[in-house]
């Protein structure tokens, strides 16, 4: 892979503790001796819009070898995140997941639990549509991002990265330079696991391990939407730590900023609001 530019990239080994009040918890400190742990954190300035992955991008080459950069499609989703989430926690790393609007707004305490692990939460539109369709317009492709970043946002209760993935890692030119003028970061892959294919664990686990030894490294797409994938976790880490892999975090310099009128549209399509807004956990209990 070619050398990293180092206009659009800071790398860091850590994030200040001061930083922007938007930034997730770092988390606990690592109790688990035998964890994967985390090797360093790098720092995204995605002013003008930066792509990583080379999939579909060549410009930004930031891991080094044998080091995995781990993000997350389609969640936030019950049993299946929180799956994830206790195996990245049992490994004491962190990785970056990019939530469909739409299940954000489903699910925001889910969501929550994502960013109270100290996890880079993105967005990947508000309903997964394909952005790459011949009969979607510019306006309704916009309309599909944007939405999805306010639903994000408005769920978490504050803005998230400026980090997106297309579904489908369908690149419409013309949206990658709306992206770009929103200076909103994106994210293609290196190494699809194409968990969605998957029937079996140990196949999500074969297909990264088999695509590291073949590449070094890389940015590796799943999905917490996937149970598959949330049952193929916990020997993935395991695996990854036994061939000498190393997990990079990444964080954004600032957060996304929201437009209004999308934030207003997001808000029309919740469900009617009532006085609670408890979650579903202390609302509703198995007594039986």
């Amino acid at each position: 892979m070619r050398a990293a530019l180092g206009f659009a990239l800071v790398i860091s080994a850590t994030m200040a503790a001061s930083g922007a009040a938007w930034a997730q918890s770092s988390g606990a400190a690592c109790s688990n001796p035998n964890a994967l742990g985390l090797s360093r954190t790098v720092e995204i300035d995605t002013t003008g819009g930066p792509g990583f992955g080379f999939e579909h991008f060549k410009q930004h080459d930031f891991l080094r070898n044998k080091e995995v950069l781990l993000t997350f499609d389609d969640g936030p989703w019950p049993v299946n995140t929180p799956a994830v989430l206790k195996a990245l926690a049992d490994h004491c790393i962190k990785a970056t997941f990019f939530p469909v609007g739409k299940h954000a707004t489903y699910y925001p305490e889910i969501l929550k639990q994502v960013a109270d692990g100290g996890h880079t939460i993105g967005s990947h539109t508000w309903s997964h549509q394909n952005l790459g369709r011949k009969n979607m317009t510019k306006e309704q492709a916009v309309e599909e991002i944007e939405k999805g970043v306010s639903a994000v946002s408005i769920s978490l209760g504050s803005a998230p990265a400026p980090f997106f993935r297309f579904p489908a890692l369908q690149h419409p030119p013309e949206l990658v330079t709306y992206l770009g003028e929103r200076n909103i970061g994106m994210f293609s892959t290196d190494l699809d696991s194409f968990d969605f294919k998957a029937r079996k664990p140990e196949q999500v686990v074969n297909t990264i391990m088999a695509k590291l030894k073949k590449f070094g490294k890389g940015i590796v797409l799943m999905h917490d939407f996937q149970h598959v994938t949330a049952e193929a976790l916990p020997q993935l880490l395991t695996q990854l730590k036994a061939e000498g892999y190393k997990v990079v975090h990444m964080k954004a310099k600032d957060p996304v900023k929201t437009i209004a009128q999308y934030d207003e549209l997001v808000k029309k399509d919740q469900k009617l609001p009532t006085v609670s807004q408890r979650p579903t956990a202390s609302v509703v209990r198995t007594v039986d």
